[in-house]
């Protein structure tokens, strides 16, 4: 059971880093749209092409206010619900089958 325990521990952990890494890529997408990017570029096209398959579908479904696109907000924040919520799951279960 140690071993379990410690797998859902790393696992929590790998959880945790890419949930962060996702969160500041979408800050990188935002801070870029701000700005009219090459789109050539291939830090651009690396922004786009990871972040548009989850911000497409709340996009979709988010009136547009006043030109803003909130899209953005709504994954960090679901982001922020994960590593609140499920990543002390994760540790809570590891601690308890280990």
């Amino acid at each position: 059971m140690f071993v379990l325990g410690q797998l859902v521990s790393a696992l929590a952990n790998l959880v945790n880093l890419v949930l962060v890494a996702y969160m500041w890529i979408i800050i990188a997408r935002a801070v870029v749209s701000w700005v009219s990017p090459d789109p050539y570029n291939p830090i651009v096209r690396f922004l786009y092409r990871v972040t548009e398959p989850v911000l497409r579908p709340i996009r979709h479904r988010l009136p547009m206010m006043a030109g803003l696109d909130l899209s953005p907000m709504i994954v960090l924040l679901g982001i922020y619900f994960l590593r609140e919520f499920l990543v002390p799951v994760l540790h809570r279960f590891a601690m308890e089958v280990g």
